[in-house]
């Protein structure tokens, strides 16, 4: 057993702890220990519901795991991580079951667990905590730049860069209806947005705007999680107003913020997609994106803890 703390704010000390804590992790696992979402949640205030859990050995200061709850769009998430050196110890159960017992707590719901690159050890953690399998997220990557016969459909696409302070509205009216069934995406508020504005990673430039009679119709958000070392780019989010499917959109967007990439100096991109999505993979796939990995969300429906009688 391990004891754990539950933060529902993290101050400077806390913050410095597990970062260090969660670059660890990365520099062992070659991924981010911690989703981005998850983390500006949390150390900017996030949505209500959101917690997190610090794991330590019986009477030892040092920082063993992490995870953190998010209420979203009707649902929780719940991410941990677990330093190299003591997986197998029961740090990630201890947490889990943590997080779990918040969740019960905070009048119970629907649960996801997401793993990233996951082990029949996760399985078995997931499995003893009264959870099942559920989504599968794919990590897809390709080569820069396109191919000629790819980049023309993105030519001739008018777009133009996203302007702080102005598109956030319209950008939130419409990212929210396209990801309205999303529990992650479609939850997004202005003061989400605003937190990724704030970033060090956030160029405009790279976020590409179509509109169509007026209005916006789709977008390309395009990432570049550090500019001195862009190493691979990323499509953080794509989205097409549900009203213009069919049209080509979705590939001309595709394919312009993958030239956007290329021309930023990236040699590769990268983006994620649910593995059910089987038009967005197939998409992808047109683009010869091949899948490099793939995350997994372990679900459950946990009662409350003390039901009203």
């Amino acid at each position: 057993m391990h004891d754990v703390e539950v933060k529902r704010r993290l101050g400077e000390d806390d913050i410095a702890e597990i970062a260090d804590l969660l670059m660890t992790i990365e520099a062992a696992d070659h991924h981010a220990a911690l989703g981005e979402h998850q983390w500006l949640d949390l150390v900017q205030g996030g949505r209500g519901g959101t917690a997190g859990f610090v794991a330590r050995g019986r009477g030892r200061a040092r920082v063993l795991g992490y995870a953190q709850l998010q209420h979203g769009a009707g649902s929780y998430a719940i991410e941990l991580a677990v330093h190299p050196a003591h997986r197998g110890d029961g740090v990630g159960g201890d947490l889990l079951a943590a997080a779990l017992g918040e969740v019960a707590a905070q009048g119970g719901g629907h649960v996801h667990l997401w793993i990233a690159k996951p082990t029949p050890a996760d399985d078995a953690m997931a499995a003893a905590a009264g959870m099942r399998r559920g989504r599968e997220l794919y990590q897809m990557r390709r080569a820069l730049p396109l191919e000629e016969d790819l980049a023309k459909h993105g030519a001739g696409l008018s777009t133009r860069a996203f302007v702080a302070g102005e598109d956030e509205d319209a950008w939130l009216a419409l990212n929210n209806r396209i990801f309205s069934a999303h529990p992650e995406q479609g939850s997004w508020s202005r003061a989400t947005i605003v937190a990724r504005e704030a970033q060090p990673w956030f160029d405009p430039a790279g976020f590409l705007l179509h509109e169509r009679d007026g209005r916006l119709a789709g977008f390309c958000w395009t990432k570049v999680a550090d500019p001195d070392d862009p190493a691979a780019g990323e499509i953080y989010v794509i989205g097409v107003d549900p009203d213009l499917h069919g049209r080509g959109l979705g590939r001309a967007l595709l394919a312009a913020g993958c030239a956007h990439l290329s021309a930023a100096g990236c040699p590769s991109v990268f983006l994620y997609v649910d593995a059910a999505n089987t038009a967005a993979v197939g998409l992808y796939r047109s683009f010869a994106f091949a899948v490099d990995h793939h995350d997994r969300a372990y679900v459950a429906d946990v009662p409350a803890s003390n039901p009203p009688r």
